[in-house]
């Protein structure tokens, strides 16, 4: 009877070890989806920066093309400002380079004349490409 048995336990082979990747795959999911959540995140966060900047350009063109030439000194100031700010592309940078003197004759001092009309022309060229890129 023993050896019937013992023949009987040599026929059960030991258990194999099975490999577990399980862990590994949760890991790699989580990050995968962390990675993919951060990526979404960046292109809804940049494409509203984008749009801020946008609405920022439309509002500096508004201010500037409400500027009056009243008060020249004010006037320069708040154009100076305004330009600046909008000077993005080479096109209104190239502008504003040439703007810029033609309106420092009317800062730094405390009785200014009335603004020339080369200094308006220049500056409504400027205002004029100013709205057609933004």
């Amino acid at each position: 009877m023993e050896n019937n048995l013992t023949a009987q336990l040599r026929d059960i082979k030991p258990l194999l070890e099975i490999p577990d990747s399980s862990y590994y795959i949760y890991w790699s999911l989580i990050i995968f989806g962390v990675l993919l959540a951060v990526g979404v995140l960046f292109f809804v966060l940049k494409k509203l920066w984008d749009n801020r900047r946008i609405n920022l350009a439309k509002g500096y063109l508004e201010a500037i093309k409400k500027i009056d030439w009243i008060d020249a000194k004010k006037s320069a100031y708040e154009a100076t400002h305004y330009a600046r700010l909008l000077a993005t592309d080479e096109r209104r940078k190239e502008l504003f380079s040439q703007l810029e003197p033609m309106l420092e004759k009317y800062k730094y001092k405390k009785e200014v004349d009335e603004v020339d009309a080369d200094t308006r022309n220049q500056f409504n060229l400027y205002v004029q490409v100013a709205d057609e890129s933004v």
